[in-house]
């Protein structure tokens, strides 16, 4: 009897636990995340209230964007054998190259990188409806399972530890917990939104030519009038890559040497870029509005001084405050009260307007011109110059967060 009102009990509670866990997370784990998108929209068209829904299928859709980008260039036959040479081989089983490739053409990448984008604002739209204060979605993030390929294998972190033969952390991935809230929303969508400034860049400039040369070095069938690259064979076998490889060094020296001096296609883009940058610098200090107002300590992923960081990680209210300082700076830089400094001519004289570069761009973005100075010469003008870029400042920055760099590691995990 007492065995049976055990096993009882057991049940509900597990029964409970499973009730608990949020809708997205079983679509997230099964890496069935269009299955999932579908059924968290119905779920919210029938529950409009429901923000862990909403936070849920935000993620999903930040994921699937993935997803979509990576069977794109799996359909084009992406040369995943040749980047992943170097690796263990159950890697390069779980990142196959498509035997059937279509060609592809330059329109071919950049609608790719268009499909990209779009599926970035999708989630970013989503992920911009959350309001409540109190939604959490809790989610064992090691278990969460994508298609990088599109070729229908799903793989999780904890499967790519496996991979690299580490299986003790493997294990520890796969029970990692961490219960996102609403700050962690708003870092998601800062995120969500400097990829999106980055796919606008590479849309708005003009880089058919860089394309029709080097392609033929990352895709396996490509549209191009050099037909005669594609010629040589491309592939280089584990442990065999030499310098005297002159094809492909002349490959790389005409792709880097052209990358740095590209026209603008679409300057209408960088303005796009500049209001995804302003959105991600006015949700990081969102952000850091919710977390420092939080009170719980609960597997937390960004934490408050207050708080424990799910990843062991203390944060310190000078860091906080420090790096608020810091989006304050850079939210200055982008509103163009502030100047980035300028290293030719008299010191401190003069700064470059960065927001003009974004309103009114250049026919070309030659960085040998900006490293040089001369292509600067439209946006230069006097006022304050920012310190950000200073190197004392940068110093004093680190040395706040603990030194040996690790400002640096801050500012990417803060974002």
């Amino acid at each position: 009897m007492k065995h049976l009102l055990l096993c009882t009990v057991a049940g509900v509670l597990a029964t409970g636990s499973l009730q608990a866990e949020p809708l997205a997370a079983q679509y997230l784990y099964s890496g069935k995340l269009a299955e999932g998108n579908k059924a968290l929209q119905k779920h919210l068209a029938d529950k409009p209230d429901d923000d862990e829904a909403r936070f849920g299928l935000g993620v999903v859709q930040f994921f699937q964007s993935f997803e979509h980008l990576g069977h794109g260039l799996y359909t084009y036959g992406l040369r995943t054998e040749t980047a992943t040479s170097f690796g263990p081989p159950r890697l390069r089983r779980l990142l196959p190259e498509n035997p059937k490739p279509k060609t592809i053409a330059y329109k071919d990448l950049l609608k790719l990188v268009s499909g990209f984008l779009d599926d970035l604002k999708t989630a970013d739209a989503t992920l911009a409806k959350v309001k409540s204060d109190k939604v959490t979605l809790p989610l064992h993030v090691g278990r969460i399972k994508i298609d990088p390929l599109g070729t229908g294998n799903p793989v999780n972190a904890a499967l790519l530890f496996d991979v690299a033969g580490a299986q003790d952390e493997s294990k520890a991935v796969d029970k990692f917990l961490i219960k996102f809230d609403r700050g962690d929303a708003c870092w998601a969508r800062g995120y969500v939104n400097i990829l999106c400034a980055d796919c606008e860049m590479i849309l708005a400039l003009d880089g058919q030519a860089v394309f029709e040369a080097t392609a033929h070095r990352f895709f396996s069938k490509v549209d191009s009038p050099n037909t005669f690259l594609a010629e040589e064979d491309l592939k280089i076998e584990s442990g065999s890559l030499r310098l005297d490889n002159v094809p492909l060094i002349s490959d790389g020296v005409y792709l880097i040497t052209h990358m740095i001096n590209l026209p603008i296609a679409e300057p209408k883009r960088f303005k796009k870029a500049l209001a995804h940058l302003e959105t991600t610098v006015a949700q990081g200090k969102l952000m850091w509005k919710h977390i420092l107002a939080e009170t719980d300590d609960d597997h937390e992923w960004i934490p408050n001084p207050k708080q424990t960081s799910a990843i062991g990680v203390k944060v310190t209210q000078e860091m906080v405050s420090n790096w608020l300082t810091t989006l304050d700076e850079v939210d200055n830089i982008l509103q163009g009260k502030k100047l980035l400094p300028f290293w030719r001519g008299k010191p401190g004289v003069r700064g470059v307007n960065l927001r003009k570069v974004f309103l009114n761009p250049p026919k070309r973005l030659d960085i040998v011109g900006w490293v040089q100075g001369s292509a600067a010469t439209p946006y230069l003008e006097k006022g304050t110059v920012t310190q950000l870029a200073d190197a004392q400042t940068i110093a004093r920055l680190d040395r706040v967060f603990g030194g040996g760099g690790r400002f640096f590691a801050f500012a990417f995990w803060f974002n």
